[in-house]
């Protein structure tokens, strides 16, 4: 039987662009590397339009190891629409920054681990997705080598995802042990065909706490706020977004397909580590002076928000989880862009350097407060939409998470509208005016007419979410 290599066609064309990035970095004079940018954005765009394009075509490859299906697929653009914001709206920072050759490259090979991750139909797969993906951010998250902060970070980000990575390795085994098999299909129908063991508790046990670190639930959170403080500002956006969204996409894929046998025994669990990750994230975001920390920590409540779509194993669930990832790309890099883009002028990340940026930068202040606000869940904004999908899932069986959600968000109201007065009441130090260069003031237009489209008229979107969701449970 013939191998449909067209299936592979979006990764194709992403380490494609990986090495020709490369190649192209190796061959130019240092001087004119400063256009990788431009070429890596064209690149990205060629890419996800791509794979947009293969919206409907699905299968599998290699016996099952690799799934293609429109769940995969959407997970992608998610990650590439990621990709092209990050690089378009940061093209000043780099060019300040250096490293062009490094940083796009690299930048192209963690999407690229994020793809692999969205498809994987096995353990294996999986891993060498992920490990991809870490990497590679690994060594964007040190990238300002000459840079305390950068390389603590770095550090870091090497050592706790090692630890994470041992232990998710070793659930990754019991689950193995126990059932003889790597292919997650395989192992959901050996779960449901035997008996519960202790050795496949712990397993679960295991792979929740791997999981848990990579999209920062709490109490594996320890690692966001110093690293997201670290990193250059645009790989702090792609790391809060794109990797964020491309854990959730296996967590799903693990939990959900694999393990359906033992849903009884972990819902629970993962509800009570959703409700967690929300209190300490939105509280401990309350007293932070850094706006990247201030992020990292409402990046934290965003990832329990998430978590609630996958506490039933519904469409509806799986529906909201991708919904509310795509929403979170456009709000998170928006956010993010506005934080890089002052910072390069001003070389401060504080909120108290902000004041009176509505009037040095009226686009980088409207912007900035429009998405957060939206990831409150403010109506007619993107994330009240979002969030209205992800408790309705849960409403009728967990009504206090539902609860908790709800309060939780108004407290967030609080610390991001204390952005928004220093931005608006306060008097600038420094009255110069910001310009905002043509890419920035694209990828700021684009985010804020994203959130506020899909919050108004949020059907298209729901509709492509619905699909991906069916197809997600489909027994390939």
């Amino acid at each position: 039987m013939g191998i449909d290599y067209s299936l592979l066609f979006p990764e194709f064309l992403a380490a494609g662009l990986g090495f020709a990035v490369l190649v192209l970095a190796l061959l130019l004079p240092a001087e004119a590397r400063r256009g990788l940018n431009s070429v890596t954005a064209i690149g990205l765009l060629i890419v996800l339009g791509g794979t947009a394009a293969t919206w409907g075509h699905q299968g599998t490859l290699y016996g099952g190891l690799y799934i293609v299906d429109n769940y995969a697929t959407l997970f992608k653009v998610i990650f590439l629409t990621a990709a092209f914001l990050v690089v378009l709206g940061n093209f000043r920072y780099v060019d300040e920054m250096g490293y062009h050759t490094e940083y796009y490259t690299l930048l192209c090979f963690a999407t690229l681990g994020m793809m692999v991750l969205a498809s994987a139909g096995d353990f294996i797969t999986f891993y060498l997705g992920l490990e991809l993906m870490t990497i590679s951010f690994i060594v964007l998250v040190a990238l300002r080598k000459f840079e305390n902060r950068s390389v603590e970070a770095g550090i870091k980000y090497v050592l706790l995802a090692g630890m994470s990575s041992a232990v998710l390795l070793y659930g990754l085994s019991l689950v193995y042990a126990v059932t003889g098999t790597v292919d997650i299909l395989e192992v959901a129908r050996t779960v449901a065909a035997g008996d519960l063991t202790p050795a496949l508790i712990l397993g679960l046990v295991l792979l929740l706490a791997g999981l848990g670190f990579k999209i920062s639930a709490v109490p594996f959170h320890m690692w966001a706020p110093d690293i997201y403080e670290g990193a250059p500002t645009p790989i702090t956006a792609y790391l809060a977004a794109g990797s964020k969204a491309a854990s959730f996409a296996v967590m799903a894929r693990v939990l959900l397909a694999g393990l359906p046998g033992l849903w009884e025994h972990w819902t629970m669990l993962v509800a009570i580590l959703a409700a967690i990750t929300i209190v300490v994230g939105n509280l401990v975001a309350i007293p932070q002076t850094n706006i990247k920390r201030m992020l990292a920590y409402s990046s934290i409540a965003q990832a329990g928000y998430i978590l609630v779509g996958l506490v039933t194993v519904t469409e509806a669930g799986v529906k909201a989880v991708m919904f509310y990832a795509l929403l979170y790309v456009f709000a998170t890099v928006g956010a993010f862009t506005v934080v890089s883009y002052f910072s390069t002028f001003t070389g401060s990340d504080e909120i108290r350097d902000m004041a009176g940026l509505s009037q040095r930068a009226p686009l980088l202040a409207a912007v900035m407060v429009a998405l957060m606000l939206s990831m409150a869940g403010i109506p007619p904004l993107a994330g009240f939409v979002g969030k209205l999908y992800l408790f309705m899932t849960v409403v009728e069986d967990y009504l206090w998470l539902v609860f908790i959600g709800l309060i939780m968000s108004m407290v967030s109201v609080y610390y991001y509208l204390r952005v928004t007065l220093v931005m608006y009441r306060d008097e600038p130090v420094d009255p110069t005016p910001i310009p905002v260069s043509n890419p920035v003031a694209i990828t700021l237009i684009v985010c804020l007419a994203a959130t506020l489209l899909i919050g108004i008229y949020p059907g298209p979107v729901s509709e492509v979410t619905n699909v991906a969701a069916r197809t997600f449970f489909w027994p390939w």
